[in-house]
């Protein structure tokens, strides 16, 4: 088992997560982040910190797209270990459908 990164993500990017994860397993996209799988050991310590509700656990059904994602971009985007600023109008995007589709960035953001 692993945690995922999933589609809230997209235009919130909250790093609260960052902060807590004890193997620094999260690389920053442009506008998201994402887990890598196997760096991931399923502590779990995210998940509650995600004010987007937007880190799950890949046991959860319909997430294989997000796992195949995650996994795909953690080989090119670099590493973030520490927290910074969320975008200023995170709120607004957080729980907007279909985020994946009209907002996503394949481009690497800035990392540590």
């Amino acid at each position: 088992m692993t945690y995922v990164v999933t589609e809230n993500c997209i235009k919130c990017k909250y790093m609260d997560c960052v902060e807590v994860c004890p193997v620094d397993c999260f690389y920053e996209g442009d506008n998201m982040l994402i887990i890598h799988p196997d760096e991931c050991i399923d502590c779990g310590v995210c998940e509650p910190e995600c004010p987007a509700e937007a880190i799950k656990p890949d046991t959860e059904p319909g997430l294989e797209k997000w796992l195949k994602l995650n996994a795909d971009f953690a080989k090119s985007w670099p590493n973030i270990t520490i927290k910074r600023d969320s975008p200023p109008d995170a709120k607004e995007w957080d729980g907007v459908a279909d985020k994946f589709e009209q907002h996503f960035s394949p481009n690497p953001g800035e990392g540590d």
